[in-house]
């Protein structure tokens, strides 16, 4: 598909989202809210092809609907389930381990208002500098960001957090650093202004606000930050969700060389609360209907049947259960909920 159709594609999906063109009825049996994150990142893209992809396919017949609505990432997204504002949401692995434990963030509360539906893709780190504070290009090289400012995303997101358990598994002081909080668009924007010297938007390449960077700043004036593999092993300590992921060059306009980093699973939650049968057509009509995604977002590419249940942090939802075991799937007992 080239890149006309592509952008086709994408402009026709946005606008049966906005204008509610997606056959939606006042009497649809679900009326599913689906939380991704910012505009910039890749969450919101996907989240709109699978609301596009399920009203197209399940409202006819089913009355089934879904809507992607933007927010903070996956800090927000959390409370949105708990409170039932929306019903699907897609969050970072490490948020996901976070709220189910009980641990980090939500220490000695665990958040039990969630289920899995399927792995989607992997949440890339982009932690992205000026060259001139890049002395090593590693992560390290934060450690010399002072009063430099640095957007570690929105407040309630889970780019924050992540990004703030990365850097101090590494023994870097988010506190002692000057810190911003915007979402990837704004972060980009104020990059490419000068306005702060470094941003983190973890996301599926190519990650649009990192595109934007790239091509206003150009190769030589944004530097994407690597990992060792001895800072993978300090990254892991406490929640052992990263592994190494190498954005191969040309990912990013001019980009000359491939970037060693990390990156975690995302995955599609549910609240326990929707129904089994709803739950189960949502996952069937995702996996039968793989290409429609792959040609909205290059991450979705990542997703193959096989793969669908690889590092779930919570358990399954018994609706995506009784899809998996009718294509054979084996499921691990601690995705199996009593």
């Amino acid at each position: 598909m080239n890149a006309t159709m592509r952008k086709t594609i994408v402009t026709l999906v946005t606008f049966l989202i906005i204008t509610g063109l997606s056959f939606s009825s006042v009497n649809a049996e679900s009326d599913l809210v689906l939380a991704t994150a910012t505009t910039g990142g890749t969450y919101y893209p996907v989240g709109v092809a699978l609301a596009t992809l399920t009203s197209i396919k399940l409202t006819p017949k089913h009355k089934i609907t879904m809507r992607a609505i933007t927010s903070a990432g996956s800090g927000e997204n959390v409370i949105l389930l708990r409170k039932s504002e929306a019903q699907l949401a897609i969050l970072q692995g490490l948020f996901g381990a976070m709220a189910w434990q009980g641990k980090g963030k939500y220490e000695g509360d665990p958040q039990k208002h969630m289920r899995s539906i399927t792995m989607l893709w992997e949440n890339v780190e982009h932690f992205s500098v000026n060259p001139k504070l890049a002395k090593t290009g590693n992560i390290n090289d934060l450690k010399q960001f002072g009063s430099q400012k640095f957007s570690i995303g929105a407040r309630n997101s889970g780019s924050r957090v992540s990004g703030e358990t990365i850097l101090t598994a590494l023994g870097i002081d988010p506190n002692k650093m000057q810190l911003e909080y915007m979402g990837y668009n704004p972060s980009s924007k104020a990059m490419q202004d000068l306005r702060i010297e470094g941003m983190n938007t973890p996301a599926g390449p190519p990650v649009s606000a990192v595109t934007q960077a790239y091509a206003r700043l150009g190769a030589k004036g944004i530097r994407i930050l690597e990992f060792t593999d001895e800072q993978i092993k300090q990254v892991n300590s406490e929640f052992p969700v990263w592994s190494r992921y190498v954005i191969p060059k040309g990912t990013y306009p001019g980009q000359t060389e491939a970037f060693q980093t990390i990156a975690q699973p995302n995955f599609l939650a549910v609240h326990p609360d929707v129904d089994e049968e709803v739950v189960y057509m949502l996952v069937k009509t995702i996996y039968e209907n793989l290409p429609f995604l792959h040609n909205i977002h290059k991450a979705t590419r990542a997703m193959k049947l096989q793969r669908a249940i690889v590092g779930l942090p919570v358990p399954l939802h018994p609706g995506a259960a009784k899809y998996y075991k009718e294509q054979n799937i084996t499921i691990p007992n601690d995705l199996m909920m009593p």
